[in-house]
Order: structure tokens, then C-alpha cells, then sequence
């Protein structure tokens, strides 16, 4: 959706956007090119062995198709007020990406889950989705069975692992199917993905995103990937394709583009293996999180040599001089920064094809997307230079509709300035003369670790429900590798005693029942929490503790 050219102006200058009145991603990424070149690579899935199967955009048409028929067999319905939700808990593999698109083309809402998660995340997820069905492989599948009772509309549960007696197998399900099905003609406003993302307080809400959202990505990631596409490309990233970074900056855009993805993810990140994977399958182009670059640097610089790089992204934290020439050096390419986040991606970006990135600063708006700073409080722009609140122009294509079964979340996250609405992405940042924006930090208290958004008030939650744990308080510490880890501070319930043994536990608590890169990493003992008159924790106090090596001891 946009063109090279040889200048940031001209881009923008020239830049308009196409949204038809009737858009489908599934049709988009799949169909539109199974019917213009059928033999098409579109996904190499590489199993934990590096072993792989190729697979064509007939093949991914075909076996959605017979999944969405099945779907619709087993109940799935887009006749009510809102489409039914289909969730999908699994790892980056054909059967994730086929999921996601039967799903749209059956006009239902796909709502992408984290391998990771434990019980209690997948509860709240499940339940306050309503999913109606769960795509999964065994290993999810132990863990909902367990909350299973506590999820009554959740009907119907398919594996792409053996069958069991509460599921089946999604080959078995589809080979009985009719290999043709009519995809329903979305409006590109209707629903069409529901992700969790996390907040400072309560539970992750669900962004609920229409079909534009995929339009509204591309300008981003051609942006970011050096004027994508271009002949070759192959797309790969570690990120989970639970999370927008994985879906909606990879692999939603590579399909539409026809640029075939590598799908796997280590269950847990190798450097080295990374490396080799790139080489092995060619990969060109890739989303790499900052932490996964630090990573990366701690390698010889001669385990790079044989890629064949164009362009890499990266998000989630800003890199500094040093990783971005190592990156020149091993890569061949200058990193581009951009920036974003789940209810409204990919609004600002660097493009090292057309200017030298600026170190500290992750680039400009992204043609289509008008990007300011603001006074939250009334919506009115503020001088170049001078610290203000990061916002997006409404409406926007890429903007989310709403927050699921949250409406004053919703309009909470929404300023009206003079002569428009802007969206508040809840980050403070600087626009430097030159229209660079430069970020400055979160105006809340959300962690970013290891490119991760997670909220705090559900960490401290977990650690509440320990028998151990009378309150606790949850904030970031910076840190040199995953630009923050998570801290807690735990007041005790009376006839324990704060031992190495007890924080241990504690964190394999939070581990299992939330996700792995969501436990604390240090954890303090403390006699008193710092609370507002209100009984609020002031995390304030807590990030100046943590920040200076203290506890309340």
C-alpha cells in the first residue's frame, strides 16, 4: 500500500488509503492467491527437529475451507448480535494459521492464546470471550480440561494431536468436509480478531479488531521491512503468533503479500539455533524483539555469516547505538525501530531504506497514521520538543473497534481535542523538530519485558492466591537484557517465614499459573506495602524501591 520512493515527504504526501466497503482477511491472505497462482509457497512449518513440510496456498485454502465447514457443522454461528469466538491456543505451525483463516472466512471472531498461559489466564480469556470452541494440541489441552466446569459455553474442542474423549482431531474433523466453501462477504468494519492485552488495573481486556485491521497494518510493516515486498523475501520471527507482534506485523501481512513464512518457535529461545534456522530456510526478513537481538549479540560474529538478510524490525523497547551498528555488522542492514501497540499497531516506524536512523528516536508517523503529542487532558497538541502524551488520530484503519464487554475502558481510552478524537496509547514520547518521535516511558505502570506487555494487577493477583501471601505489590526493575523483569513485593500471611525456599515457590506459582515470562524475577519480603488512603498499593514507591536496591525492611 505504498510506494518507494526516495523521501519520507513523498511518501507521505503521496500516500491515500484504500479500504473497500466489503473485505475479508481470510479471503485476502489465502483465497486471492490460491486462485491467481495455486502452487504459491505460502508457510514452510519446521518442526523442534528443523525437520519441514512445504505447504502451497491451494493446500492452505483447501484445509481451511474443510475447517470452516466443520466449524459451522459443530455449531459455530455469525447470526448474532456478535459472531461466535473461536480461540487458538497453539505454537506457530500450519494448523494456527489455518485456524485464524477458516475462522474469518466463516465471518466468526479468532481469539489467539499464548502456549504459555496457565489456568488462571486461559480462564479469563475463555470465559470472558464466551469462546464457543477451542483449537488446541494436547499439552493446552490438559490445562483447559482442569477449568473446564467453569467455561459453559465452550462446546466444542479440536486438537491437532491424537484425539481424545473431549476432542478431535482436526484432520479427522476436515477429511469428511466439502474442500470448497463460500467465505461470508465481511464488511471490513465487521469483527474479525479478539487479543488480550494488559492493563495497570483488573483483569487483560480484549481488543476487539475489525478486518481493516489488517490493511490498516501494511503501511507499518512495508515500512519497517525496507518497502516490502520485494522479490525473495521470506519471512520469520520468534514472537509468537498469539501475540500482534507474531500475527498482525508477520505473518497476516507475508501471506497477503505472498511472501512465504517459516513457522516454529523453540520452546525456549536458542540464539544460536535462531540462527541456523534463518540460514537453513532462507529467511530474509524478520521481526527479532530487542531481547532476542541482545541474545543474538552474545554470539561470534562468524555464527552470521551465510545469511541473506534484507531487513529486520524490531519493537517493544528502543535499541541503542551500540546493538544497531552490531547489527549493520552481522546483519548487513540497519535495524528499523517502530512502535505500536495491541489496540492500535504499527503508527510509527524507521525506514533505513530512505534515511539514516536517528539512535534514540523509533522514527516517524507511518504514512496514513496521524501520530502526536498531546495534553491528555484536553487534546490539544503540544510543541516540537516538549514531553506530552503519544496519540492517534481516530478513526483509523488499524484502530481497534473496542474493548470486549468494556465500554467505559473503551471511552476511557479516548480524548476529544479541539477539532478531533484521539486515541491515547497510554505512553509519553517527544516529536523532535524533524517529525521524529522520540519515547520517553509509560505514563502507567504496564511492564515491557522481553517485548511482553504484562499487567500488574494480574501478577499480584496470582500471588494473593497463594496461602502464603497477604498482599503483594508488582512493578518493573530495568534490565540489561530484557529491558525490565518484573518485581514483587509480598507482605505475609502470619506464621510464615520469608525464605529463599518460599520465593522460589512463589514464582513457580506465578509461572504455572500465568505465563512463564510473567513471574517475578526478584521477589522482596516486605512488613508493609505502601498504600494510598484508599487502599491502593502506590507503585510509585515500589519502582524507586526496586530502582534503588531497597525494601521497606
Amino acid at each position: 500500500m505504498i510506494k518507494k520512493r526516495s523521501t519520507f515527504e513523498q511518501l507521505k504526501t503521496e500516500f491515500k488509503w484504500h479500504i473497500p466497503e466489503f473485505y475479508n482477511i481470510g479471503v485476502d491472505v489465502c483465497d486471492r492467491w490460491a486462485e491467481q497462482s495455486p502452487e504459491k509457497l505460502a508457510i514452510i512449518d519446521v518442526g523442534f527437529d528443523h525437520t519441514h513440510k512445504e505447504y502451497s496456498y491451494k493446500d492452505i485454502q483447501l484445509f481451511s475451507n474443510q475447517l470452516a465447514n466443520a466449524l459451522i457443522r459443530k455449531g459455530i454461528t455469525t447470526n448474532n448480535q456478535w459472531p461466535d469466538r473461536v480461540a487458538i491456543l497453539l505454537p506457530q505451525c500450519v494448523e494456527t494459521a489455518v485456524s485464524h483463516i477458516a475462522v474469518f472466512k466463516l465471518g466468526g471472531i479468532s481469539i489467539p492464546l499464548f502456549t504459555l498461559f496457565g489456568q488462571d489466564a486461559l480462564l479469563h480469556r475463555l470465559k470472558d470471550s464466551g469462546a464457543n470452541a477451542l483449537i488446541t494440541n494436547s499439552a493446552g489441552l490438559d490445562k483447559v480440561r482442569q477449568i473446564r466446569q467453569k467455561l459453559p459455553e465452550l462446546d466444542c474442542l479440536i486438537t491437532i494431536d491424537a484425539a481424545t474423549d473431549d476432542a478431535e482431531n482436526i484432520h479427522a474433523v476436515c477429511q469428511n468436509e466439502q474442500a470448497t466453501f463460500s467465505a461470508k462477504k465481511t464488511r471490513s468494519d465487521d469483527p474479525a480478531l479478539l487479543i488480550y492485552t494488559s492493563g495497570t488495573t483488573g483483569n487483560p481486556k480484549g481488543a476487539l479488531h475489525a478486518h481493516r485491521v489488517l490493511l490498516g497494518h501494511l503501511p507499518g510493516v512495508e515500512m519497517s521491512h525496507n518497502f516490502l515486498p520485494v522479490a525473495g523475501d521470506r519471512f520469520w520471527t520468534p514472537a509468537d503468533w498469539a501475540w500482534i507482534g507474531g500475527l498482525l506485523d508477520v505473518l497476516l501481512p507475508s501471506l497477503h503479500h505472498g511472501i512465504p513464512v517459516v513457522a516454529h518457535r523453540a520452546v525456549k529461545f536458542d540464539a544460536a539455533q535462531a540462527v541456523q534456522l534463518m540460514k537453513k530456510f532462507g529467511v530474509r526478513n524478520a521481526f527479532l524483539p530487542p531481547t532476542v537481538l541482545k541474545m543474538m549479540r552474545n554470539l561470534p560474529d562468524d555464527n552470521f555469516q551465510g545469511l541473506s538478510i534484507r531487513s529486520i524490525g524490531s519493537g517493544g523497547e528502543s535499541l541503542g547505538a551500540d546493538l544497531i551498528d552490531w547489527g549493520r555488522r552481522v546483519f548487513g542492514t540497519t535495524i528499523n525501530e517502530f512502535y505500536g501497540q495491541t489496540e492500535c499497531n504499527m503508527i510509527v516506524s524507521s525506514c533505513s531504506a530512505i534515511e539514516r536512523t536517528s539512535v534514540g528516536c523509533m522514527g516517524r508517523a507511518v504514512p496514513g497514521h496521524d501520530v502526536s503529542i498531546i495534553d491528555p487532558l484536553n487534546g490539544v497538541s503540544i510543541d516540537d520538543g516538549c514531553e506530552g502524551a503519544i496519540a492517534v488520530k481516530a478513526p483509523n484503519p488499524v484502530m481497534f473497534i473496542e474493548y470486549w464487554n468494556n465500554p467505559v475502558a473503551t471511552r476511557n481510552k479516548f480524548v476529544e481535542g479541539p477539532d478531533c478524537q484521539w486515541l491515547l496509547t497510554g505512553d509519553r514520547g517527544i516529536r523532535q523538530a524533524d517529525g521524529q518521535i522520540r519515547f520517553v516511558g509509560r505514563d502507567d505502570d504496564v511492564i515491557t519485558s522481553a517485548g511482553y506487555r504484562i499487567g500488574p494487577a494480574e501478577v499480584e493477583n496470582c500471588l494473593v492466591s497463594h496461602p502464603s501471601v497477604q498482599l503483594a505489590g508488582v512493578v518493573s526493575k530495568p534490565h540489561n537484557m530484557r529491558g525490565a523483569i518484573v518485581v514483587a513485593y509480598v507482605k505475609l500471611q502470619e506464621g510464615f517465614l520469608p525464605t529463599g525456599e518460599l520465593s522460589r515457590e512463589l514464582a513457580d506459582w506465578v509461572k504455572v499459573r500465568l505465563a512463564a515470562h510473567e513471574y517475578p524475577r526478584e521477589i522482596n519480603f516486605v512488613t508493609e506495602l505502601p498504600m494510598t488512603t484508599t487502599g491502593k498499593i502506590i507503585r510509585a514507591t515500589l519502582r524507586a524501591w526496586a530502582l534503588n536496591g531497597l525494601s521497606a525492611e
